[in-house]
Protein backbone atom coordinates (compact mmCIF):
# COMPACT_ATOMS: atom_id res chain seq x y z
CA UNK A 1 0.00 0.00 0.00
CA UNK A 2 1.35 3.68 -0.98
CA UNK A 3 -0.27 5.10 0.91
CA UNK A 4 1.53 4.91 4.59
CA UNK A 5 4.42 5.22 2.88
CA UNK A 6 3.69 8.72 0.85
CA UNK A 7 1.67 9.65 4.15
CA UNK A 8 4.85 8.72 5.98
CA UNK A 9 7.44 10.73 3.36
CA UNK A 10 5.68 14.03 4.08
CA UNK A 11 6.05 13.70 8.02
CA UNK A 12 9.80 13.53 6.78
CA UNK A 13 12.45 15.81 7.29
CA UNK A 14 11.99 18.41 3.93
CA UNK A 15 14.10 18.08 0.92
CA UNK A 16 14.61 18.80 -2.25
CA UNK A 17 13.07 15.78 -3.69
CA UNK A 18 10.56 15.69 -1.96
CA UNK A 19 9.22 19.00 -3.04
CA UNK A 20 9.73 17.58 -6.23
CA UNK A 21 7.94 14.30 -5.44
CA UNK A 22 4.65 15.52 -3.98
CA UNK A 23 2.27 15.36 -6.98
CA UNK A 24 3.41 11.58 -7.24
CA UNK A 25 3.24 11.16 -3.45
CA UNK A 26 -0.89 12.89 -4.03
CA UNK A 27 -1.35 10.61 -6.82
CA UNK A 28 -0.33 7.75 -5.27
CA UNK A 29 -2.86 8.55 -2.10
CA UNK A 30 -5.57 9.39 -4.97
CA UNK A 31 -4.84 5.57 -6.15
CA UNK A 32 -4.92 3.53 -3.12
CA UNK A 33 -8.20 5.13 -2.11
CA UNK A 34 -7.44 4.64 1.15
CA UNK A 35 -7.84 7.79 2.92
CA UNK A 36 -11.44 9.56 2.34
CA UNK A 37 -11.71 12.56 -0.35
CA UNK A 38 -12.36 14.63 2.76
CA UNK A 39 -9.29 13.87 4.00
CA UNK A 40 -7.45 14.34 0.90
CA UNK A 41 -8.74 17.42 0.04
CA UNK A 42 -7.23 18.56 3.66
CA UNK A 43 -3.98 17.37 2.10
CA UNK A 44 -4.24 19.74 -0.76
CA UNK A 45 -3.13 23.28 0.97
CA UNK A 46 -0.44 21.45 2.78
CA UNK A 47 1.27 20.10 -0.59
CA UNK A 48 0.58 23.62 -2.13
CA UNK A 49 2.27 25.32 1.02
CA UNK A 50 5.21 23.33 1.03
CA UNK A 51 5.87 23.69 -2.58
CA UNK A 52 5.77 27.22 -2.67
CA UNK A 53 8.71 27.59 0.26
CA UNK A 54 11.99 28.34 0.37
CA UNK A 55 13.80 24.95 1.35
CA UNK A 56 15.64 26.29 3.85
CA UNK A 57 12.59 28.01 5.41
CA UNK A 58 10.78 24.77 5.15
CA UNK A 59 13.68 23.11 7.34
CA UNK A 60 13.56 25.67 9.64
CA UNK A 61 10.01 25.64 10.42
CA UNK A 62 9.68 22.13 10.45
CA UNK A 63 12.62 21.96 13.14
CA UNK A 64 10.78 24.29 15.30
CA UNK A 65 7.29 22.34 14.75
CA UNK A 66 8.47 19.08 15.84
CA UNK A 67 12.06 18.88 17.30
CA UNK A 68 11.36 21.79 20.01
CA UNK A 69 8.97 20.38 21.96
CA UNK A 70 7.37 17.32 23.25
CA UNK A 71 3.31 17.93 22.03
CA UNK A 72 4.23 17.36 18.52
CA UNK A 73 7.22 14.73 18.29
CA UNK A 74 6.85 12.85 15.53
CA UNK A 75 8.84 10.01 17.97
CA UNK A 76 6.21 8.17 19.00
CA UNK A 77 7.45 6.48 22.42
CA UNK A 78 8.92 9.40 23.44
CA UNK A 79 5.14 10.21 24.07
CA UNK A 80 4.78 7.67 26.10
CA UNK A 81 8.14 6.79 27.71
CA UNK A 82 10.09 9.96 27.76
CA UNK A 83 13.76 9.70 27.91
CA UNK A 84 13.43 6.44 30.41
CA UNK A 85 14.97 3.24 29.84
CA UNK A 86 11.74 1.46 29.04
CA UNK A 87 12.21 3.79 25.63
CA UNK A 88 15.39 1.82 24.83
CA UNK A 89 13.82 -2.09 25.33
CA UNK A 90 10.66 -0.78 22.76
CA UNK A 91 13.67 1.01 20.10
CA UNK A 92 15.31 -2.66 20.44
CA UNK A 93 12.00 -4.43 19.78
CA UNK A 94 10.43 -2.24 17.43
CA UNK A 95 13.70 -2.44 15.19
CA UNK A 96 13.45 -6.32 15.65
CA UNK A 97 9.83 -6.31 14.41
CA UNK A 98 11.19 -3.97 11.23
CA UNK A 99 13.88 -6.06 10.39
CA UNK A 100 11.89 -9.39 10.65
CA UNK A 101 9.87 -7.98 7.72
CA UNK A 102 13.32 -6.93 5.82
CA UNK A 103 12.71 -3.15 6.33
CA UNK A 104 16.28 -1.25 6.79
CA UNK A 105 16.03 2.09 9.01
CA UNK A 106 17.90 4.94 7.45
CA UNK A 107 21.19 5.87 9.46
CA UNK A 108 20.05 7.88 12.59
CA UNK A 109 16.79 7.03 11.92
CA UNK A 110 14.89 6.09 15.45
CA UNK A 111 12.26 2.97 15.29
CA UNK A 112 9.86 5.01 16.79
CA UNK A 113 9.78 7.68 14.19
CA UNK A 114 6.58 8.00 12.68
CA UNK A 115 7.61 8.07 9.29
CA UNK A 116 9.33 4.85 9.70
CA UNK A 117 6.69 3.37 11.36
CA UNK A 118 4.15 4.46 8.06
CA UNK A 119 6.58 3.03 5.83
CA UNK A 120 6.97 -0.40 7.87
CA UNK A 121 3.12 -0.74 7.42
CA UNK A 122 2.99 -0.10 3.78
CA UNK A 123 4.34 -3.37 3.30
CA UNK A 124 2.10 -5.11 5.43
CA UNK A 125 -1.58 -6.39 5.24
CA UNK A 126 -4.17 -3.90 5.29
CA UNK A 127 -5.87 -5.62 8.65
CA UNK A 128 -1.88 -5.72 10.89
CA UNK A 129 -2.00 -2.05 9.36
CA UNK A 130 -5.10 -0.95 10.81
CA UNK A 131 -4.64 -2.91 14.12
CA UNK A 132 -1.23 -1.34 14.72
CA UNK A 133 -2.47 2.32 13.96
CA UNK A 134 -5.38 1.61 16.45
CA UNK A 135 -2.46 0.80 19.49
CA UNK A 136 -1.14 4.48 19.10
CA UNK A 137 -4.36 6.37 17.69
CA UNK A 138 -4.99 8.08 20.66
CA UNK A 139 -1.33 9.94 20.27
CA UNK A 140 -1.92 10.48 16.61
CA UNK A 141 -4.93 12.37 17.35
CA UNK A 142 -3.01 14.06 20.42
CA UNK A 143 -0.44 15.44 17.98
CA UNK A 144 -2.76 16.14 15.25
CA UNK A 145 -4.61 18.12 17.52
CA UNK A 146 -1.81 19.99 18.65
CA UNK A 147 -0.84 20.99 15.11
CA UNK A 148 -4.09 22.09 14.21
CA UNK A 149 -4.30 24.45 16.97
CA UNK A 150 -0.88 25.76 15.70
CA UNK A 151 -2.35 26.09 12.57
CA UNK A 152 -0.08 23.79 10.75
CA UNK A 153 -0.93 22.29 7.39
CA UNK A 154 0.81 18.78 8.54
CA UNK A 155 -2.76 18.40 11.11
CA UNK A 156 -3.95 16.95 7.65
CA UNK A 157 -1.46 14.38 7.01
CA UNK A 158 -2.06 12.93 10.45
CA UNK A 159 -5.66 12.89 10.00
CA UNK A 160 -5.55 11.17 6.90
CA UNK A 161 -3.66 8.45 8.26
CA UNK A 162 -6.37 8.21 11.38
CA UNK A 163 -8.72 8.50 8.01
CA UNK A 164 -7.08 5.36 6.13
CA UNK A 165 -6.90 3.22 9.36
CA UNK A 166 -10.71 3.73 10.13
CA UNK A 167 -9.91 5.53 13.10
CA UNK A 168 -11.66 8.43 14.47
CA UNK A 169 -10.59 12.13 13.92
CA UNK A 170 -9.44 14.66 15.99
CA UNK A 171 -10.37 18.59 16.59
CA UNK A 172 -8.22 21.28 18.31
CA UNK A 173 -10.35 21.10 21.42
CA UNK A 174 -9.32 17.69 22.04
CA UNK A 175 -5.36 18.95 22.24
CA UNK A 176 -3.50 17.65 25.52
CA UNK A 177 -2.67 20.72 27.89
CA UNK A 178 0.84 19.31 28.10
CA UNK A 179 2.15 21.58 30.32
CA UNK A 180 -0.19 21.23 33.23
CA UNK A 181 0.07 17.42 32.58
CA UNK A 182 2.90 15.04 31.25
CA UNK A 183 2.08 12.56 28.75
CA UNK A 184 3.35 9.99 30.63
CA UNK A 185 0.75 10.86 33.13
CA UNK A 186 -1.99 11.25 30.76
CA UNK A 187 -1.60 7.60 29.37
CA UNK A 188 -0.20 5.58 32.36
CA UNK A 189 -3.38 3.77 32.57
CA UNK A 190 -3.48 2.97 28.93
CA UNK A 191 -1.22 0.64 27.70
CA UNK A 192 -0.76 0.16 24.23
CA UNK A 193 0.31 -3.23 22.15
CA UNK A 194 2.68 -1.30 19.35
CA UNK A 195 2.60 -4.26 17.35
CA UNK A 196 0.43 -6.50 15.21
CA UNK A 197 0.38 -9.07 18.13
CA UNK A 198 -2.16 -6.95 19.30
CA UNK A 199 -4.38 -9.06 17.23
CA UNK A 200 -3.51 -12.05 19.17
CA UNK A 201 -3.91 -14.40 15.69
CA UNK A 202 -0.83 -12.53 14.18
CA UNK A 203 1.08 -14.23 16.35
CA UNK A 204 4.13 -11.17 16.54
CA UNK A 205 6.47 -10.30 18.90
CA UNK A 206 4.57 -7.11 21.35
CA UNK A 207 6.34 -4.27 22.05
CA UNK A 208 4.11 -2.06 25.01
CA UNK A 209 3.67 1.22 24.59
CA UNK A 210 3.00 2.08 28.39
Amino acid sequence: MKTFKALGALLAYPTQELIEALPDLYAAIVEDALVPRPQRDELKPLLHWMSGQDLLDLEEQYVELFDRGRATSLHLFEHVHGESRDRGQAMVDLKQLYQSAGLQLAPHELPDFLPAILEYLSFRPLPEVNDMIGDFAHILRSVGAQLRKRRSGYAAVLAAVLAAAGEAQFDEASAQPVAEKSMDEEWAEEPVIFGPAAAPACGKPTTPLR
